[in-house]
């Protein structure tokens, strides 16, 4: 058996491409939002895999799955019966964000599972006053309260660009956009892309993407490598060097209520998944580096982690 990426207790081995530096980045919480308004192409699944490669190297991470679906509670075993208090419960009831999180089996990785109630939380909101700005205060919350000091907060986002997408990237510092290798791959990318701007010029200014992951990459055929041309030559430095190859492994991890970083850590899928945070890690200590000097004066900040 594959030894886990937790079992050495120094992050994950060196693997090909390297992707930069392990362990842990932020002096703060990152907050990243993992969006993408096209369903099936690897968001909860890059949302799950990444964090748990976070928290393989040192970091502590929190997942919160504000998908209603709970694909991503379900991917790291969290049962549907010990969802009691849930994301529902942070944007309804104002629940303290420590009251809906719990553990899993992963070291350093906690979650705030999902409830079927968020399906109908539009409806819930449609007159309330600062609806987009409620996940926003609950994170801001937890943390006057001096809450567990994350390193890492990953949400995942529903497959469509409607409140709860929108309270994900006003809450959030920066987006991840996992992109499917297939042909209107493009297409579907520039409605998120529009919605971001409209929540910049709106709600949060400062909103940043971290970045775009190809993902269900297939070597075998020609339409992976034109779509990843494609989608470099419009997106340039935006998109991870990294890409997340189709694997029947990734496939399988999520019946099992584990991450396939802990279900096969030596698939392929497991390998990109580790270099994809390292990626994450190292463009963040990029951006506060950039930070740092423009707060010398010798330097710009820049608006692309």
């Amino acid at each position: 058996m594959a030894e886990s990426p937790f079992d050495a207790g120094t992050g994950p081995a060196p693997h090909e491409p390297a992707a930069g530096p392990s362990g842990p980045a932020p002096a703060g919480p990152r907050i990243i939002a993992v969006a993408n308004q096209k369903g099936g192409v690897g968001k909860t699944t890059t949302a799950i895999n990444l964090g748990t490669a976070l928290a393989a190297v040192g970091n502590r991470v929190l997942i919160i799955d504000l998908d209603p679906q709970g694909n991503a509670s379900t991917g790291l075993g969290i049962p549907r019966h010990a969802r009691a208090v849930n994301a529902y419960h942070l944007l309804i009831h104002a629940e303290p964000l420590a009251a809906a999180v719990q553990a899993t089996e992963i070291p350093n990785l906690e979650i705030v599972p999902s409830g079927i109630d968020l399906s109908g939380i539009e409806v819930e909101l449609v007159d309330e006053d600062g609806r987009e700005y409620f996940l926003k205060r609950s994170l801001e919350a937890a943390r006057s309260a001096a809450g567990p000091a994350y390193d890492y907060v990953l949400i995942d986002c529903p497959p469509a660009l409607g409140l709860l997408t929108v309270n994900s990237l006003v809450a959030a510092q920066a987006v991840l956009v996992p992109l499917q290798c297939e042909f209107f791959a493009l297409e579907g990318v520039s409605q998120l892309m529009q919605t971001i701007e409209r929540v910049r010029a709106a709600f949060n200014s400062a909103l940043e993407i971290q970045g775009i992951v190809l993902t269900m990459f297939d070597q075998r055929n020609n339409l992976s490598g034109m779509v990843e041309t494609d989608v470099r030559d419009h997106f340039g430095d935006k998109v991870y060097e990294t890409v997340i190859p189709r694997n029947v492994r990734v496939s399988e991890a999520p019946s099992h209520g584990r991450p396939v970083l802990i279900y096969d850590t030596a698939c392929a899928g497991s390998r990109a998944y580790l270099n994809l945070a390292s990626e994450v890690i190292s463009r963040e200590r990029r951006t506060q580096h950039r930070q740092a000097l423009a707060r010398q004066g010798g330097g710009q900040p820049m608006g692309v982690s």
